[in-house]
């Protein structure tokens, strides 16, 4: 068994990475010429602030009583500038956003890993391709484009990441911080020769990346006083510059400005996915170049934002985040960045039509070279007679746009050479997808085939080792070396096939990962001969019903992926298994019970999201209750009669008990210090830390006696999940370890309901007494519907409080208890481990139902393993790439979860384990009886 587990976990591996290479793989080319418009430009030096986390509503919306909320910006767009919405691109975060205005390209999804911080590849940015650029900001954001720049001009002055912090006074004071240094900069560069000639340059870029907004709406929510504030300090801020900069080059009108954001925030003050608030961000251009507000009757947009803001009559020139690359370019005269997908947008532009269709041709011809590239590429390692053009970009199509543009610019008819290159650009990007994707279909029936095949060598494994179904025949020793040498030459024409067109070696893997698995599958042909006469034997109406069942349970887990309410649907139908089964009449008390358990949780998938709204007292009064419940348990554990029991042991209780009270008075206390902006007091960050460290050991202190242990994991996990709470998801554990807690006794009464095994003594029954291998039964049909109440408690646990599965439903709010300074990594941690604990609570209720069903954990856990499969083989085939981000990032998640959930489900299945059997003993005072 090792080595099925050893395979097992490969395989899963291969196929958990497989989806990154099949549908994320770095889209970037490298290898490009750069292109340049062959005209002066109209600006010298550009401007660009990028107020960070500020929506687009936050800044064009006026205040009550109809004044704007920055004055001076409002002033820009109505009278110097133009005006519009920038849609931005999921995942809405700080580094893609920052990537996508200045490369000009939507960030890569293999930044993930690396937290969205360094580079994890090699790219261009309008800052490299400038004489010099000045930066001043964030530690977070500056110094990847200073690390991509070619040369030393990209200059970065940041202040410390400590300062980023949502717990403090107010985080203005970063944006403070940025315009003060920049003021002290130009004042230190009239005495300063070197600096003075080096901004009297062409193609100079400053850089003001303001923090404040972002941090203020992470601390307070977008709709607080403190947002609000920190936008008009931002409109003063931009006015002092914004004059500063024009005395200082004697207003010489060479300066363009653009101001604009990098993403949104929802109302919760969170960002990361597809959610309007936090993809529509402010844009205003003006100075040099720059058209001036276009005054218009009336104009038509599918949101009705136009007459909130009361600018219906000034035009509103939308663009995708990615064009303002190559706005910035053309604006001061410098190459497009090499990898920019953007497509400049004109209406912008205050200069001559030939200036707009030359620009408009650079941008053409410098997205045309990535095509050529990825096309190049793409030919090379594929034979000639598999490969297939992309037909509306053929070589002398391209010819022809090419001329055919030239022509029009030389006949002075702008508009058409401009319209051609619109279509020229949109069949490049075309065409990039494309090849990009060339490979797609091949790879992912590679996988599907693997996923099948393991799926059914499972199957055949369970029937194999842990029913009666089959008789051991012995292997035919002749027909084994026929289909071994035929599987293994297979293998070898298609590692061939693979090496002739030079492939990455990953594609090895996918290709060749079917042959292994279904060598193991045809090997067991004996078993599949045993299943299907058994089957043909039975009733046939008996076989589609049950057929039918399975189905309709797996398809109920994978619509509550996409729904949570399925899940309520499925605990409804849970609440009347002790009916359907006619299990209540033998136990009426314990099927009422599990009835009203199962009602009261399915409540809680039908609940708004976790973390939008806090609501403290909510979570004191879980801890309360879980101090009430503790306080009857305890109380029926010392009337109960158990002489292996010793009453040492109830001191341990006494300490959990204590520690879930000090965790209830820490939250309520933390959350209001917060709220007065004391900070986070100190005293409340060390408990908290000792609650999370101390916790478990207590656990590990308590007896092993199955009722006493699972009752002190609940103890230990609620102390820790209660400092992780921020409303009602604190309510949550407790019912599920109420439903958790009947489920063990409800199997028991199954056992007994089909005959399978004499009903053992719950109250005395030891995780620590070893189960006899020979008393393990064989498999039973009612196995497989324990392990599908597994399957599905696991993903309430798991969706019961919200959809984890997007980035935005994470609120920094829920881990202030300890930690108020940004830091992912710590704060990914303890959400994480928030997520965790309910799967441990179901994980060890799990525990619990093997060993007093006498079931082998392995047998089980194939099970399980199969519905898993099946619900990851769905999510692999609803993978996109397309479509909105939030959709995107959904379904990634959905399929990462169900392949993790098998590998995790192990380690679950380990953990449950040691927390049920282990026990640390302590040193103890020796009874002396008196005889």
């Amino acid at each position: 068994i090792p080595v099925f587990i050893l395979a097992g976990l490969l395989v899963h591996c291969v196929f958990l990475v497989s989806i990154f290479d099949i549908y994320f793989s770095s889209p970037l080319v490298h290898g490009m010429t750069p292109q340049q418009t062959p005209l002066p430009p109209p600006a010298k030096r550009l401007v660009l602030f990028v107020a960070d986390g500020l929506r687009a509503d936050s800044l064009y919306a006026l205040d009550s009583d109809g004044t704007p909320r920055a004055p001076y910006l409002r002033g820009i767009l109505e009278n110097n500038g133009s005006w519009g919405i920038s849609h931005t691109r999921v995942p809405t975060e700080s580094r893609p956003g920052h990537v996508a205005l200045i490369a000009g390209f939507y960030e890569d999804v293999s930044a993930v890993a690396k937290g969205w911080k360094e580079n994890p590849v090699e790219f261009d940015s309008v800052f490299n391709e400038s004489k010099h650029t000045w930066s001043w900001g964030s530690p977070d954001i500056l110094p990847m484009f200073a690390k991509g720049a070619t040369g030393d001009h990209v200059y970065t002055f940041c202040y410390a990441a400590e300062s980023e912090d949502f717990g403090a006074e107010d985080a203005a004071k970063l944006d403070i911080w940025v315009f003060d240094r920049v003021k002290s900069f130009f004042n230190s560069s009239r005495s300063n020769q070197t600096l003075f000639s080096a901004l009297n340059e062409e193609k100079v870029v400053l850089f003001l990346h303001l923090l404040g907004i972002d941090t203020n709406g992470h601390a307070h929510r977008p709709n607080s006083r403190e947002y609000q504030e920190n936008i008009k300090k931002v409109d003063e801020g931009v006015k002092e510059i914004a004059s500063l900069i024009d005395n200082f080059y004697g207003n010489d009108g060479k300066t363009a400005f653009i101001l604009t954001s990098d993403h949104g925030m929802t109302d919760w003050g969170s960002h990361g996915a597809g959610h309007p608030s936090e993809t529509l961000t402010p844009l205003i251009v003006w100075g040099a170049g720059v058209n001036y507000p276009q005054k218009v009757p009336s104009q038509f947009f599918e949101d009705n934002f136009l007459k909130e803001w009361k600018l219906e009559n000034l035009k509103r020139l939308d663009v995708n985040q990615a064009d303002i690359a190559p706005l910035m370019a053309s604006l001061i005269g410098v190459p497009f960045p090499l990898n920019s997908v953007g497509t400049l947008p004109l209406e912008y532009l205050n200069s001559s039509a030939l200036f707009k269709a030359e620009s408009m041709f650079t941008n053409a011809v410098q997205i045309l070279e990535q095509f050529k590239v990825k096309m190049s590429q793409k030919k090379e390692t594929t034979l000639s007679f598999l490969f297939t053009t992309f037909k509306p970009l053929s070589a002398s199509e391209q010819i022809n746009f090419l001329k055919k543009i030239r022509l029009y610019i030389q006949q002075q008819k702008y508009d058409e050479a401009v319209s051609l290159c619109k279509t020229l650009i949109n069949l490049a990007l075309e065409g990039l997808s494309y090849y990009h994707t060339y490979d797609r279909l091949f790879l992912g029936l590679s996988i599907a085939v693997s996923f099948v095949g393991w799926t059914t060598y499972v199957i055949l494994v369970i029937i194999k080792a842990h029913t009666n179904l089959t008789t051991t025949v012995p292997a035919n020793k002749k027909k084994s070396a026929v289909l071994f040498y035929g599987f293994a030459s297979a293998g070898m024409m298609i590692a061939f096939f693979l090496l002739i067109q030079t492939c990455p070696w990953t594609y090895y893997i996918y290709c060749l990962l079917p042959v292994p698995v279904w060598y193991a599958v045809v090997k067991e042909i004996p078993v599949i001969q045993d299943l299907a006469t058994h089957v043909l034997s039975l009733h046939i109406g008996q076989s589609i019903g049950f057929l039918l069942v399975c189905i309709l349970g797996i398809e109920i887990l994978v619509v509550s992926f996409f729904y949570r309410s399925a899940l309520t649907v499925g605990l409804l139908v849970f609440a009347g298994w002790p009916v359907i089964t006619q299990l209540w009449i033998q136990a009426k008390t314990k099927a009422l019970i599990w009835t009203l358990l199962c009602v009261l949780l399915a409540i809680f998938p039908l609940m708004p999201v976790v973390g939008r709204e806090p609501n403290i007292p909510l979570v004191i009064a879980a801890g309360l209750l879980t101090l009430l419940i503790s306080f009857f348990s305890l109380a029926s554990l010392c009337k109960s009669e158990n002489k292996y029991r010793d009453n040492e042991d109830l001191k341990v209780y006494f300490y959990q008990i204590f520690s879930v009270a000090l965790s209830t008075y820490v939250v309520g206390s933390t959350h209001n210090s917060l709220k007065i902006k004391q900070g986070l007091p100190v005293m409340n960050q060390i408990i908290s830390w000792m609650t999370l460290v101390s916790s478990p050991v207590l656990l590990l202190l308590s007896p092993t006696f199955l009722f006493e242990r699972l009752f002190s994991i609940l103890l230990s996990l609620m102390s820790t999940y209660l400092l992780l709470s921020t409303g009602y998801e604190a309510l949550f554990p407790l019912a599920l370890f109420g439903l958790m807690f009947v489920w063990i006794n409800m199997e028991q009464e199954a056992l007994q309901h089909y005959g399978l095994s004499l009903k053992p003594k719950l109250a005395v029954f030891n995780f620590t007494c070893a189960v006899d291998i020979t008393q393990f039964r064989q498999l039973h049909l009612d196995d497989i519907r324990r392990s599908f109440f597994f399957v599905f408690f696991i993903v309430t646990a798991f969706f019961g409080t919200g959809n984890i599965a997007s980035i935005n439903s994470f609120d920094p709010a829920s881990v202030y208890c300890f930690l108020t300074v940004f830091s992912p990594f710590m704060m990914g941690g303890l959400l994480l481990l928030k997520v965790a604990i309910p799967f441990v609570l179901v994980s060890c209720a799990f525990e619990a139902v093997q060993v007093t069903t006498q079931l082998s954990s392995k047998s089980l856990f194939l099970i399980v393993l199969v519905i898993s499969d099946i619900m990851a083989l769905h999510f692999f085939f609803l993978v996109k790439d397309y479509g909105s981000w939030l959709d995107i990032g959904t379904s990634i998640s959905h399929y990462v979860l169900v392949m993790s959930l098998t590998i995790f489900m192990m380690v679950m299945n380990g953990l449950a384990q040691l927390l049920t059997t282990q026990r640390l003993g302590l040193p103890r005072r020796t009874k002396h009886h008196s005889t």
